[in-house]
């Protein structure tokens, strides 16, 4: 049975940082490219960022390039969300994902993925 867990969400202030985890068991993380979405109220699910498999290629939307760094460690099956400058507009429920493959395509579609974390809520107050 495949998990995606994700931690480290909570109420900052703007201007402050998180670092959001996402753990994986189940499934072989190395053949995965790991990425993370977030969905407001009222709004769609959208695309954070995304890591390949070897941490050789990241991708990130216009809205956080420049404050959010993602990374993994698949010696503990994890990839990580570092979230710096956080501001209102970052308030969101935040959602780990794993898409089969090892290419460098970009994967910003929630469709491209195929297994989900439960999501972790990350409140910004101005």
């Amino acid at each position: 049975q495949v998990r995606v867990v994700e931690t480290g969400g909570g109420l900052v202030q703007a201007g402050d940082s998180l670092r959001l985890s996402c753990t994986t068991s189940g499934l072989t993380f190395s053949l995965f490219a790991m990425g993370w979405f977030r969905q407001a109220p009222g709004k769609d699910r959208e695309f954070v960022s995304v890591i390949t498999w070897d941490s050789g290629v990241t991708y990130y939307s216009g809205s956080v390039k420049g404050r959010f760094t993602i990374s993994r460690d698949n010696s503990k099956d994890t990839v990580y969300l570092q979230m710096n400058e956080l501001n209102a507009e970052d308030t969101a429920v935040y959602y780990c994902a794993a898409a089969y493959g090892r290419g460098d395509i970009l994967r910003d579609s929630p469709a491209q993925y195929n297994y989900w974390g439960q999501g972790t809520q990350v409140t910004v107050s101005s």
